[in-house]
Parts: structure tokens; sequence; C-alpha cells
């Protein structure tokens, strides 16, 4: 078992440190973003989570702070995952920690410690993560009269520079550290509270969860380039700024954020059926106290926060198992929450078309799947194709658990690659293409994350969510796949797989972290919890009529019209003209439909 490091090396950047010049010397001046700033709000205002636990928590099942505590929110300030990410990212652009900062550990803006961007100087304090205090402090930057506190006022004037966008961790604090909820009649006896519309906005949300590369902007002709170094960004609004997350911007151009769907139930909790807002589906409602001082709420809103983040908690449980202020079964709780979290998110059909298997995938949720932090995450389909007698004859998107490798060639793989222009190769020394350098990006070479529904292509391109290297018509938010079976196929078995830390991401974390050893650390906790093993989020199961293979029209023969169909689809890399599975249709497709004339 991994014993506690001490608190100091557990949610500091360097255990084992070494002094590296940044490939990039960029300036905190060039990361500076509208909002609460270091000095703005003192750490007596915004007080740990611990003092939460009292009232808030452990009351039911369903309470606030132990649902929060076991989340990724929880457990942000403490994610080994995140520190190697920004160690990579501290190599690559100087002061860029201060922006990982202010989302993943964001009292250390309270604190002061961000401005130390290697995180050398995170605290027990900062490692609270996204607590309790911090986001019920939250003042909604864009001020609606009659809506929002008429304390807002004030606290508004008094910033430097007020933000104009949700996104890029702009919040703003309120310094006196008064609590804000939903609650009209929340109680006041042990502190203020103030009713807060905002917190039940996905507005609220998209402070973090909408965010873009503070060095680039987006050009006229719809290309990024970086900003001059030593200045702020010419502009504050994330969607001219180079996409490192855009799952707010997703939302916010779905149809759940214009009308609302009604998912019959599949997300919000108890009798809640339309569901339009980020808490809709991420804080489900039920029936619970809140507060040991106040009634039971018929519809509490739960602190899970899941998403997709299983593996990672898995990695802060390894981690911290000795830690005593880490509540593994609340971990385990939560990770049970994010499995269930992604098998809601889509839903699968399967299909047979002559000597084809259709999949079609259909994405549930409010936004792109898989969404957030590009970098690692992956959906993938796996078909497996058995004869009469159950044996297994052919297999697309196979996974090998022991070396942690997926057969991504002969499959559909949803996911988000970023690279370097040419132009951004020359001033990095970079090759230009495909790259791990994700501070460094400035065009995306792949985007085929299947969009949810409302989707439309203009909108995501001005969002800044474009879809790349792959087709979707506007409204479409599913994806559909062809595989070639072979003729003593008899049944098929369909899976659809969700990663978040494959092996080459590991790895590339690793072997690029030269500063300190969260890149070993991660490796080894990797290896540990199972090589990021894979999360089934859907499967279904068909019996398969006998076909003749070539027979691409369904009329028992192959002929002419088959040979058209080929010819129509030559060039595609998913079409049941494929003939030989391997993901073109070509020469050899061909040549397959000739044999069997």
């Amino acid at each position: 078992m991994r014993s506690r490091i001490a608190v100091t090396a557990a949610v500091g950047l360097s255990i084992i440190g070494i002094s590296v010049a940044a490939l990039v010397d960029m300036t905190l001046e060039d990361f500076h973003v509208p909002g609460t700033q270091v000095g703005d709000v003192h750490e007596s205002a915004i007080w740990s989570s611990n003092s939460c636990m009292g009232c808030h928590g452990p009351v039911t099942e369903s309470d606030p702070y132990s649902t929060w505590k076991g989340s990724l929110m929880g457990l942000a300030g403490r994610d080994p995952l995140f520190f190697a990410q920004m160690t990579n990212a501290n190599q690559d652009v100087g002061n860029v920690g201060y922006y990982c900062l202010r989302c993943h550990v964001p009292n250390a803006i309270v604190s002061g410690h961000a401005n130390d961007t290697m995180g050398d100087t995170l605290d027990f304090y900062d490692a609270d993560g996204v607590s309790c205090h911090f986001c019920h402090s939250m003042v909604d930057p864009i001020y609606k009269p009659g809506i929002s506190p008429v304390e807002d006022v004030s606290i508004l004037a008094s910033l430097a520079d007020v933000p104009q966008y949700y996104g890029n961790a702009a919040f703003v604090l309120d310094p006196e550290g008064r609590r804000r909820g939903p609650r009209t009649d929340a109680n006041q006896d042990y502190h203020q509270v103030l009713h807060s519309p905002f917190h039940q906005s996905s507005d609220f949300c998209g402070t973090c969860h909408d965010v873009g590369n503070l060095a680039t902007t987006r050009q006229p002709d719809g290309t990024w380039q970086y900003n001059s170094i030593g200045e702020p960004s010419p502009t504050e609004d994330p969607w001219e700024m180079f996409p490192l997350e855009r799952t707010y911007t997703e939302w916010k151009l779905s149809e759940f954020a214009s009308t609302g769907v009604d998912m019959g139930g599949r997300f919000g909790g108890v009798g809640v059926t339309v569901v339009s807002t980020c808490q809709d589906c991420h804080m489900p409602r039920t029936s619970g106290d809140a507060c040991i001082l106040g009634p039971t709420r018929p519809d509490l809103a739960r602190h899970d926060f899941a998403g997709a983040a299983a593996p990672i908690l898995d990695l802060i449980a390894a981690h911290y198992v000795d830690d005593p202020d880490v509540d593994l079964d609340a971990i385990a709780a939560a990770r049970a929450k994010a499995v269930e979290m992604l098998q809601l998110a889509s839903s699968l059909e399967v299909e047979q078309e002559c000597g084809s298997l259709r999949t079609r995938v259909i994405n549930e949720s409010g936004h792109k799947i898989p969404t957030g932090h590009i970098e690692g995450r992956r959906i993938w389909v796996n078909v497996r194709l058995y004869d009469a007698g159950d044996v297994l004859i052919d297999e697309y998107g196979h996974y090998d658990y022991v070396e942690a490798h997926l057969d991504e060639p002969s499959t559909e793989i949803y996911e988000m690659h970023v690279g370097l222009s040419e132009a951004a190769s020359k001033l990095t020394g970079y090759p230009a293409g495909p790259t791990g350098h994700m501070a460094l990006a400035d065009t995306i070479e792949k985007d085929n994350r299947i969009p949810p529904r409302g989707f439309n292509n203009a909108a995501y391109e001005q969002g800044g969510a474009p879809v790349v290297e792959h087709v979707y018509a506007d409204g479409q938010y599913w994806d559909d796949s062809w595989f070639a079976m072979p003729p003593e196929t008899a049944s098929a078995e369909v899976f659809v797989y969700y990663q978040n830390t494959p092996r080459h991401y590991i790895e590339m974390l690793r072997d690029g972290n030269v500063t300190d050893d969260w890149g070993d650390i991660l490796y080894d906790l990797w290896v540990e919890t199972g090589k990021g093993t894979p999360i089934e989020m859907t499967h279904d199961a068909i019996t398969i009529d006998v076909f003749v293979q070539g027979d691409l029209d369904c009329d028992g023969s192959v002929g002419v019209d088959d040979l058209l169909m080929v010819i129509e689809a030559w060039g595609q890399h998913d079409s049941p003209a494929d003939l030989n599975g391997d993901r073109i249709v070509d020469t050899n497709d061909l040549l397959s439909l000739l044999s069997a004339w």
C-alpha cells in the first residue's frame, strides 16, 4: 500500500524538484483574468470545508457535505493527474500554473499561493479543492437587477476588472464570505445567507467549465495566434481563445439550454423529467436534509457532481490511502455515481444491414461526449462477432487489458486531438501536427465527439467547438458506424467504452516531466489502479440472419448495383461498402466484391 505523504508534498507540485526554465517564458500578466485577484479576499472570509461538516453532514446519505467530500470537486486540490498535467504545462509555458490553479485549487487565489505557479507552497487550506464556502461565496459577475443580491453592487464596484463573460475561472468572491444559495428560507442562526439564483444557473458552472487559452486569440480567418508576451489577452471572451474546454458552450448551444429536454427521468432525480441546467443532471433532486437546523427538503440538490471521473478517483484513493483527511468511503460512493452517470450518458442501437453491422451511439447528455478537458479522454465502439457455436471469429476495437492497448485502427474512437500549426512549430521547436503540449496548441486536429441535441454547425464553429475531420448534420446527436461481418457470423455483441487515462497519455506525462516526480507518481498509481481500465457505458447484442457477402443492397445477390455502391462510397472511412473491415472503402473492397460476384 502507498503510504501517506506529508501535506506539503501531497498537495505541492514538487516533492523532488529541479529548476528548469519554461520553453515559453510568459508572465502572470499574460494570464490575468478579471474578477477576484490575489489579495482581494482574506483567508478568514473563506472557511475550510471542515467547518461545514457539523451542520451540513453527516445528516443523511444525501447530505451536502458527505456527497461533496468524495467528489472530484472536493478532491480537486489532491488530484495527482492534475499536478502531473500542470508540471508539463509549466515546463512549456512559464507561469501558466497560475491559470490552472484558479479552477483546480481556487483557494490558492485567497491564500495567495497561486502566485507560486509551480504549486510548491500549496498547503492544507488550498487542498480543500473546490470547497463548500468557496462556491457558496461566489457572486454573479453580471449583475441582474431584481435578481442578484443587492450586496453585489458594491462588491462588483470594488473590483479593478469586472468579468463580462462566464468562463476562464473569472470568478468573483464575496469578500465578507456571506453564504449564498438557492433558498429564501435558509436558517441564519449560525451565518448570514443570501438568496442567489446564480447558484441554480448553468452560468455558475460555466465559470470554470469553459476555458480558453489566454495566450492565444482567434484571427479573422478562424485560426488562432499567440499573443504578445507580457500583456493581458486582448479579449475576455473564451470563444475568441483557443479551446481548452467547451463544456459550458456545448450545453449553451444545445436544446437543453434553449428549451429543456424531457428525458423521461433519465436525469434530474426524483420527480424530474425535463432537464435543462447543469445542476439538473449533476446535482439530481432527492428528499433529504441540507442542514440539521433546517427542514427536510423534497427537492434537495445532491452534491454528487458526478461526471466521468471514476478513474481519477481511483488514483486519488490509492495515493491518499492512509490520509485521515481523505474519506475513502465517500470516494467509493462518488465513484459509483460517476460510473452510473457514464452509463446514462449514451444509448446504443445495433442493426444488421446485409453483411454489415450498423451501430448507432446516441448522445443522451447535454454536451459532447466525451466532454471537458480533452487530453486522454475517449469513447469507442467494441464489436465482437461469433459463429453458430458462440466462438469469437472477429473483433473490432479490441482492448488488451494486460498491455493497456486499444486496437485503434479497427474502430471508431470519439475524441479530440489538438496540434501545432507551422507557425507555432517554428516558435516552439516542436513538430507541427498533433501534439501533447496542450498549453502550446493552436490547432484542432480532430474532434469527432458526438454533439448533444440541438447541435448546429455554425453556432459551434462560432463558439470554438467545431467538428473536425468528421461530419454531423445540424440537429444530429448520434453517430453511425458500419462493421463488416464474415459470412459465418451468427451473432454479435457491441459495447461502448469510455477511458480517461489511456496508456499513451500517462506515459507522455511521465516521460515529459523533467522538473519534479509527479509524472512518476502518476504512472505508478495508474499501474496500481488497473492501468486506466475502460468503463462500459452501454452494450447490446443481436442475432445475425444469413447474408450474401458483398450484397450491399440486400437483394440476395451481388451485382452492378452493389458495384455502384462501392464506387459511390470510395474513400469513405465509415461505410457499409467497407467489405473487408479495414475502415476505408478502397481497391481491396472492390476486389472483395468482384470475388463474390
